[in-house]
């Protein structure tokens, strides 16, 4: 379910089924770089302005699942238009910035985006831009993201499966929102 938080700024309705912190698993391939299974944390956050704040932090796993090394963080800020145009400014930690434009999905919460700037340090491996779809499916955020270099042409490299986290203040919710169960508890699933 999609909760719309009483002090989110209006402008941002379109945007609250990202709100919160989601975490899950992915698998990332790309010529020239290690084809590998990560696990991901993104949090989409708000503090009243006229923009969602974004935060991911995604690592390697090895074959049972475990934490092996960071793979790559990036941070930025989200904005929606009166016409569901989204507009997304990234820092990524391997010394890129980049501007993504796109649109809301008609009638249902997906986003489509595509970079119109990309910056990048010297340092920076070559990326020449890429293409992004977030999805709220059945409750979960799923995304996939394609990536283009000067040697390799737009093609899918990062997609994953986010569940969202829930906060204890949020369990405690929950509970209190629970109908009386019976005292044996075993009479609710009969």
């Amino acid at each position: 379910m999609i909760e719309i938080p009483s002090d989110l700024n209006p402008e941002l309705v379109p945007l609250a089924f990202l709100l919160g912190t989601w975490e899950g698993a992915g698998v990332s391939d790309f010529p020239g770089a290690e084809k590998c299974n990560f696990g991901q944390s993104v949090t989409f956050s708000h503090d009243g302005r006229d923009f969602i704040e974004y935060r991911s932090h995604s690592w390697v796993l090895d074959g049972e699942g475990n934490k092996v090394r960071p793979l790559e963080s990036e941070s930025g800020y989200w904005r929606v238009d009166k016409d569901r145009k989204v507009e997304v400014v990234m820092v990524r930690d391997q010394g890129v910035v980049e501007i993504w434009y796109g649109e809301l999905a008609d009638k249902k919460p997906q986003i489509d985006l595509a970079t119109d700037a990309v910056a990048r340090i010297q340092g920076s491996a070559a990326y020449s831009g890429g293409k992004r779809l977030y999805g709220y499916v059945k409750g979960d955020l799923m995304w996939v993201g394609e990536k283009a270099t000067p040697e390799v042409e737009l093609r899918p490299y990062m997609s994953a499966h986010l569940k969202k986290v829930v906060t204890p203040e949020e369990v405690a919710e929950m509970a209190r929102n629970l109908p009386d169960m019976p005292d044996d508890g075993i009479a609710f699933f009969r």
